[in-house]
């Protein structure tokens, strides 16, 4: 299988076009046309990442992190990125991250850590706004099936854990084929009426290039007849963050206690003791400062992310616990979660999860 094979399905399982606009997600160097010796996953694609994939031969690895996040204007190994890039390009091995398409993805890494905590009625924190699309579109009443069809394998009517979700009504439509036409039925200069169906379907808005192809190519007429709606319903099976409650309320103390055996954790940063029960939880691997309010308007009562800065730890207005467990740690899952979602796809070539800590972090007790 050649890199841009495999691509093409990974991302039927992880779209990455759900990844937010400031990452950088995708093939980030390297020749997509190679047939794939193997695949290393790992969580930031470092030098030491690199080197171990050469040793076992493998020439693409998929990491979480994208090594690559801003421009480079050259690549002369002058800092840790450039070495992993040099070192890559030299020993032709591709690069691919995933990073927030995964973050956004309802399996993806905040998925993981709700079941780490055991948490029931889980949620989307932020879900994804101004994503989904509607598709109204007029078609003969013997062609309907055939074109839901192929809307349905172009992505179209997928809502939740359901899929072929569409709605029809019948009616009848008019049109005169002019001077220049080429119609399927009717004569020129004559008003033509057809017994039609109004076919609706909702998509997300990175699907619409492949749904209106699907449309056009197996639409019977010259001219289709469409209309695209945008919609202002989220969509809660996409976006950054989850919450859920945790099956026994306990005691902050307890909480922290329970989350650091949970996570392996030497420390957790943490707001100002309330002496408030902890239930409902909000988590958002990485850096999550972005998510406080979100989980205070849920009414969370402990929030778990990373990267929490001073002043960010005032936000929780005696209201609610927020807990910073650490970058890398709530985020540690993402290689064995991808690990396995590579492996059960994908059986024809060997995968294999780094042995390289990639963790930056380090505490001294």
């Amino acid at each position: 299988m050649k890199i841009n094979e495999f691509i093409k399905e990974f991302e039927k399982l992880i779209p990455i076009k759900q990844a937010e606009d400031f990452d950088n997600v995708g093939l980030l160097c390297g020749n997509q046309d190679r047939e794939i010796s193997g695949i290393l996953v790992a969580h930031d694609a470092l030098e030491s990442v690199i080197d171990e994939a050469i040793e076992k031969n493998f020439n693409l690895v998929v990491c979480f992190h994208p090594i690559i996040f801003s421009g480079l204007k050259s690549i002369t190994g002058k800092n840790y990125v450039e070495k992993a890039v040099l070192k890559a390009l030299e020993n032709k091995i591709a690069i691919y991250a995933i990073h927030t398409a995964f973050d956004n993805d309802y399996f993806g890494v905040n998925y993981k850590i709700c079941e780490i905590l055991g948490l029931k009625n889980q949620k989307i924190l932020m879900p994804k706004q101004n994503q989904l699309k509607k598709l109204q579109v007029y078609v003969p009443v013997d062609s309907a099936e055939n074109l839901k069809n192929a809307l349905f394998q172009a992505g179209a009517g997928n809502i939740g854990f359901y899929d072929e979700c569409s709605f029809s009504i019948n009616g009848n439509g008019t049109f005169r084929p002019l001077d220049g036409s080429n119609p399927v039925t009717g004569n020129l200069n004559e008003r033509e009426n057809a017994d039609e169906v109004l076919v609706s379907v909702i998509f997300e808005d990175f699907k619409k290039n492949q749904i209106l192809s699907a449309m056009k190519q197996n639409h019977p007429y010259e001219e289709v007849a469409y209309q695209l709606i945008s919609l202002d319903n989220e969509n809660h099976y996409t976006g950054l963050g989850r919450f859920g409650d945790l099956e026994s309320e306990m005691d902050e103390e307890d909480f922290l206690q329970f989350v650091k055996e949970k996570f392996d954790l030497n420390v957790i940063r943490h707001s100002s003791l309330i002496n408030k029960k902890i239930k409902k939880v909000g988590v958002l691997g990485g850096s999550g400062a972005s998510g406080i309010k979100s989980a205070l308007s849920s009414k969370c009562d402990a929030y778990l992310t990373g990267d929490v800065k001073y002043h960010d730890f005032f936000s929780a207005e005696d209201k609610m616990l927020i807990c910073d467990i650490g970058h890398f740690e709530s985020e540690q899952f993402v290689t064995q979660q991808l690990f396995e979602i590579l492996s059960e796809k994908f059986t024809i070539f060997a995968i294999a999860k780094t042995t390289k800590k990639t963790n930056p972090v380090n505490y001294f007790i």
